[in-house]
């Protein structure tokens, strides 16, 4: 029989969060927690809670989501800052007995407090770097929330083994900086983190599992578990009301959907400190929608550069079939009537504590030193950790590369080379140690003579004083990352080489106020730093270049460079990015307590669907007793996802929805109508049997108001000689986009890109869109863009312009409507929900009216109403069609059908069904 710990793990995998239970592990008190001192969940007014679909009314109330409009009384806003590792350096005391604790000062998470407002409050959750002893943890726990407002989260440690080391660095590190496991036996790094990452790993790493760098099921359901861990902490400091909680980085990228879940308009965001994979990387991991959908329960997603941007949107878009929109420059998501927000934004460096290394006096004497050590010689510099990403063997074999092709700077430039110690184990780490040491040994040989030192390798901790001194007497530094979240050691190098602000001492170097950099095109600072040399730093030959052209350039220009770089680096310091994230945090939550939110789904595949609060579902009683009480029907039925689901193969309509119009079509009081944007031939095929339905074909160019009519064109056009304009466009790009077609109808064309690329598809399209608009700027047509399509049809054609040529003709036989039903799932449904919004106040129903328009699927719509889907609204005619008094026509549509072309909103007449109304 499986342990109830073995199931949990299989449902947390499979992300059935329900089935786990409060505590996620049959109730078991987690260690770290606080007993009689257990931190308050602050609820200071009463709320509706909403239950999930699909769960039981057992569900414990923290499943639930707190739904209440009244704002809480509490005055404050808080910032929970979660992330791996608390900015928190704890030691144990020299007697043994205790601990003392410290803030971390060179913690990103501990500087970005800088950029909070002064009236809000930062509290920070996540994981302590120390053994703490299970007997000890509580007491831990209270001492560092009351002294340092840090919750702190205990992960039992095999779990942590499984979580950190191997999902974490060996599944989604090596990932995101696009090294995969094509063998078994491939081993992947268990580096530190990047100098930007606000978490590092703990200073004795455990001895590692087995090296495999396939997917590991076990270590996701791990990930998952452990992601748990820190929402059941977050939920016991909380104020879901006031409090906003920011997420940091690759190792809590679950969290989101769990606070997603239990607080239906708690504010979130995250932000990601390692670069995002382009999506052909990012596809081959297995749990991949599960990640991608978490994140989306996120308000902000912050990102570094665009191009991880940019490979986050396309895969939201290949994957999920979720399109981003750029507006006033801000880029959203939409995403089930929530739009999720992304913020572009690299981190920078935080300046006052650069400064106040610059004033140390160890630092002088460091650098006066280190200046009569390297007295005539150029010195460049690198600073990295020692991990396989870093390219500090290109860097190497670049120098040599310089060396031998400019003999000039042989005896004269020194490359001194920062190698901080590795804190991972793994065999691609080991085989790259003893790359560098070997190119090391080689060019000290071969070009090294006594005095001179060409590689000076220092693979050793090196303090903040001493690594300033290197950048201050430094003339180039040099990156050869070849993949690094941001790396922000060009921003501490051009601070230390602008020296102390205001400063003029004697003591600072000559001519320090310059400074040259060569940099990795493939790291996160790369884009930001416009005067730097980029380089391929895989390109060996070109590299050695870049450096000879950064330290042979004039000073004048290295100065006009550093200048530039340091205008930038001051003022977008770590407090100008975590001011601006939070700013575009608030934005964009800005109306989460006016709209109507719930959740739907399990597991990953939950969501919260956000509404305007006037959008409801509609109502079943509500609409048969207007129905029943009225005594002239208009009832307007979208074709395609609306009486069958989009995804049908055979679109045909069942016998069901057959018998359900013909038995609405029956009631003498009723004028229904299928309005499409299908051919008239395909909807004359298959509504054949429906003899008193009506039909508007292709978007209302075409009308019937029943099967013995003719087919009346309902808009000016005449002149179709755009077409053969068009047509050569659509063939040009439907030639060069695999997967498309042409759909030719009589009144439009329309290119379909549904079975393409969908990154090269929409990309086409809007190519396609200015195209033609361009073609066919001076022609009577319009051209739009809709699911998947490009459309060009004659101006004026729309379902809603013939919603109201439909109840203008009503009215004119007298037999102006009382009740009117208007239901479609898409874009084009639109116009007749906008058109229809007003028509009591112009008349063209009676008054009192029941307006139902009603989208289907929960989306963001101008209709009032929604249903979930076809088989609702299939349901819901049913409904009335048993409400109907079935009795023999007795020529409503028949007088409808005359006077229809006799009819024209515009004012003008046509009497010929041949010839097309004018005025549309």
């Amino acid at each position: 029989m499986m342990s109830r710990s073995y199931t949990n793990l299989l449902d947390l995998a499979e992300g059935n969060f329900a089935a786990l239970g409060p505590s996620g592990g049959g109730g078991r008190r987690r260690s770290g927690s606080f007993g009689m001192k257990r931190m308050s969940r602050v609820m200071t007014v009463p709320g509706t809670l909403s239950e999930l679909d699909g769960e039981d009314d057992s569900e414990p109330a923290a499943t639930n989501s707190v739904a209440s409009d009244v704002p809480s009384s509490v005055s404050g806003e808080r910032l929970l800052v979660v992330s791996n590792q608390l900015p928190i350096v704890a030691r144990r005391r020299p007697d043994g007995r205790g601990w003392s604790f410290t803030w971390d000062d060179d913690s990103l998470l501990l500087q970005l407090r800088d950029g909070v407002p002064d009236d809000m409050e930062v509290l920070f959750v996540g994981g302590v770097r120390a053994d703490v002893p299970a007997a000890e943890q509580d007491e831990v726990a209270q001492a560092l929330y009351d002294r340092f407002r840090c919750a702190a989260v205990f992960l039992p440690e095999s779990l942590h083994d499984r979580f950190y080391h191997r999902f974490c660095k060996r599944t989604l590190w090596p990932l995101f900086h696009y090294m995969l496991p094509f063998s078994a036996s491939v081993s992947s790094p268990s580096s530190s983190s990047s100098s930007t990452t606000p978490h590092s790993s703990s200073s004795t790493t455990p001895p590692s599992p087995p090296d495999n760098g396939r997917f590991d099921r076990g270590a996701w359901e791990a990930y998952v578990l452990a992601n748990k861990f820190f929402f059941e902490k977050v939920v016991e400091v909380i104020n879901p009301e006031d409090d906003y909680v920011w997420v940091h980085d690759y190792h809590l990228m679950a969290l989101p959907t769990f606070l997603r879940r239990c607080f239906n308009r708690l504010r979130i965001g995250f932000f990601l400190h390692s670069p995002f994979p382009s999506s052909e990387i990012y596809r081959t991991l297995p749990v991949r929608e599960e990640i991608l959908k978490a994140l989306l329960n996120c308000d902000l997603i912050g990102f570094h550069t665009f191009d991880y941007a940019r490979h986050f949107l396309s895969c939201c878009s290949r994957m999920l079939g979720i399109e981003y929109q750029s507006k006033r420059g801000y880029i959203g998501l939409e995403y089930f009537g929530r739009t999720v927000g992304i913020k572009i934004m690299p981190v920078g460096v935080h300046m006052d504590q650069l400064q106040s290394v610059l004033s140390l006096p160890d630092r002088q004497w460091r650098v006066s030193e280190l200046q009569q050590q390297f007295e005539g010689k150029t010195v460049l510099l690198g600073v990295d950790d020692m991990d396989i990403f870093k390219g500090i063997n290109l860097k190497l074999l670049a120098f040599e590369n310089l060396l031998r092709t400019h003999p000039k700077w042989q005896g004269r430039a020194v490359l001194v080379q920062i190698a901080k110690p590795a804190r991972g184990k793994g065999k691609d780490l080991e085989a790259i140690e003893a790359e560098i040491r070997e190119s090391h040994n080689r060019i000290n040989a071969e070009f090294g003579r006594s005095g001179y030192s060409p590689v000076i390798l220092i693979d050793r901790d090196v303090s903040s004083v001493e690594k300033s001194a290197f950048f201050t007497i430094a003339e180039c530094v040099v990156v050869t990352a070849v993949r690094d979240g941001m790396n922000l050691t060009p921003y501490e190098y051009i601070v230390c080489r602008q020296g102390i602000t205001g400063s003029e001492s004697s003591s600072e170097v000559c001519g320090l106020k310059k400074s040259m950099l060569v940099v990795s095109e493939f790291i996160g600072c790369s884009p930001s730093l416009s005067g730097a040399i980029r380089v391929n730093p895989w390109n060996v030959e070109a590299t050695a270049e870049a450096m000879n052209e950064a330290i042979s350039m004039s000073e004048q220009e290295k100065q006009l460079r550093h200048e530039k770089h340091y205008r930038y680096v001051s003022t977008h310091d770590v407090a100008y990015w975590s001011k601006s994230f939070i700013q575009d945090l608030e934005r964009a939550c800005k109306d989460h307590f006016r709209r109507t939110c719930w959740g739907i789904g399990l597991g990953f595949g939950f969501r919260v669907v956000a509404l305007d609060p006037h959008f409801t579902k509609l109502n079943m009683d509500s609409i048969v007793m207007a129905y029943e009480r009225s005594e002239s029907r208009t009832i307007l039925l979208d074709y395609d996802g609306t009486l069958v689901p989009q995804t049908s193969i055979n679109k045909a309509p069942s016998a069901e929805v057959l018998r359900i119009i013909n038995t609405l079509c029956s009631d003498k009081r009723n004028v229904v109508f299928i309005v499409s944007g299908r051919s008239r031939d395909k909807l004359g095929e298959w509504f054949s049997s429906c003899p008193k339905l009506g039909l508007a074909a292709e978007h209302g160019y075409f009308l019937r108001w029943s099967r013995d009519e003719e087919w009346q064109t309902c808009a000016q056009a005449s002149d179709f000689g755009w077409m053969e304009m068009a047509e050569p466009v659509m063939n040009l790009y439907t030639e060069s986009t695999d997967g498309s077609y042409i759909e030719t109808k009589e009144s439009a064309l329309v290119w379909h890109h549904q079975d393409a690329d969908s990154g090269f598809g929409s990309s086409q399209a809007k190519e396609m869109l200015d195209h033609l608009e361009s073609v066919l700027t001076n022609e009577p047509v319009s051209v739009k863009s809709g699911q998947f399509i490009v459309e060009v049809k004659p101006q004026g054609v729309s379902k809603g312009v013939i919603a109201e040529k439909i109840l203008a003709s009503m009215k004119e036989r007298g037999k102006q409507a009382d009740f009117v039903l208007c239901i479609g799932d898409d874009r084009s449904d639109e116009d007749m929900f906008e058109n229809i919004a007003d028509i009591i106040k112009r008349g063209m129903v009676a008054p009192k009216t029941p307006l139902f328009a009603c989208t289907v699927g929960q989306k963001p719509s101008k209709a009032k109403f929604y249903l979930d889907d076809t088989f609702e609204v299939a349901t819901m005619l049913s409904t009335l069609a048993d409400a109907t008094d079935v009795e023999p026509m007795t020529g409503l549509a028949d007088e409808l059908s005359a006077s229809v072309s006799s009819i024209d909103i515009g004012g003008e007449q046509t009497q010929s069904s041949d010839r097309p109304f004018r005025g549309l």
